[in-house]
């Protein structure tokens, strides 16, 4: 179970993912590539799995080395940094946007499994939804941009990676860093703990 709700608290931390791609008549504004900071708090109506997923919060800094070396492989192969989590209960990420990325306006959260999103333009931002095979999973949302260096995101996703149906609302906020990503890892080494 623990492992389930591992992957559900990270799906939802990486609800737009790889395959974003803004297709719309009336232009927001781009993203700037380099490296971008994340931070994502979630949610869910239902008190039992918002308390696990609290837990399971608490406990990805203390994942057995195996399981952490795992994270850390697939978090370096979608150009991330491990995820840590901040004292308020947000789970952070750094990852870097490529010149195509941010001309298409892809959020660097990475999506795991195979997923296929639907991007629409609006004043400011976009109106985004997604649907994902692996674990089975859906959501809608908008995200606002602050200029090119920063973005807000509000999504609703509906999940079923512990089997059955579960609402998760997922808050996040970006910023870029600066101009220049960190050289990628190559998959078989791990990246600095947090």
């Amino acid at each position: 179970m623990k492992k389930s709700l591992l992957r559900l608290t990270l799906l939802a931390c990486a609800a737009l993912g790889s395959h974003a791609g803004a297709q719309a008549a009336a232009p927001s504004p781009t993203i700037k590539p380099g490296l971008w900071q994340v931070d994502s708090k979630m949610a869910s109506p239902d008190a039992a799995t918002d308390n696990a997923m609290s837990m399971v919060l608490q406990q990805l800094g203390n994942l057995p080395p195996d399981q952490r070396k795992q994270l850390e492989s697939m978090a370096a192969s979608r150009g991330m940094a491990m995820p840590t989590v901040g004292a308020d209960g947000a789970v952070r990420v750094t990852a870097c946007v490529t010149p195509d990325m941010a001309a298409r306006k892809q959020i660097p959260t990475g999506q795991p499994g195979d997923c296929k999103s639907k991007n629409t333009d609006i004043a400011g931002g976009m109106q985004v939804s997604f649907t994902c095979a692996n674990p089975k999973s859906s959501g809608e949302g908008k995200v606002m941009f602050t200029g090119d260096q920063a973005f807000s995101m509000q999504l609703a996703v509906t999940t079923s990676a512990r089997g059955a149906p579960e609402q998760v609302n997922v808050t996040s906020s970006g910023k870029w860093l600066g101009a220049s990503c960190p050289a990628p890892a190559p998959a078989a080494a791990s990246i600095q703990k947090p």
